[in-house]
């Protein structure tokens, strides 16, 4: 009889942590004025490029996947058009605790679960329609999202000749 795999996911996605710290590094030491900085001015300041990854993890794992606690969802609307900016600490404080729902996920998924299918219903132009994703598409998706939207907070400190991780 074969045995159960008790593996989980963690493993197979370390290295996230570091980035998750190199973001939280980064942030942490800046003020409001620095947080407002943008590479371009249509382009999105360091403060709503933090918020926007935190929307993203909570979007993703807390709103589609069910994961983490009701408290995550007050850092759903943080990069919403009109939102007021988050201070340094505030953006710590979220990219800390979605990291942490996140981690709790991948400390507990083994990798059958990377198949599990999750759907939702989706309003988009007055259509409504019902989207499916595997729980592997939505990890690596939130990974390419934080690599992204991280890269253009780094490119954008190191612009305005702020400290930037060594990646």
């Amino acid at each position: 009889m074969r045995q159960a795999d008790t593996t989980t996911l963690a493993p197979f996605y370390k290295g996230w942590d570091q980035y998750q710290r190199f973001l939280v590094e980064a942030i942490a030491p800046l003020t409001d004025e620095q947080l407002a900085l943008r590479a371009a001015l249509p382009l999105r300041p360091i403060w709503l490029l933090a918020a926007h990854i935190i929307g993203a993890r909570v979007g993703w794992f807390h709103d589609v996947m069910g994961e983490g606690d009701a408290t995550l969802a007050a850092y759903d609307p943080w990069d919403q058009n009109g939102a007021p900016p988050r201070t340094a600490a505030e953006l710590v404080e979220g990219l800390e605790a979605t990291w942490a729902m996140i981690q709790d996920c991948l400390d507990r998924w083994t990798p059958a679960a990377l198949e599990d299918t999750i759907s939702r219903t989706r309003t988009r132009s007055g259509r409504e329609t019902r989207e499916t994703f595997t729980r592997q598409w939505i990890i690596w998706h939130v990974i390419e999202h934080d690599l992204h939207h991280g890269g253009e907070l780094f490119l954008t400190l190191g612009m305005h000749d702020l400290p930037t991780p060594d990646l």
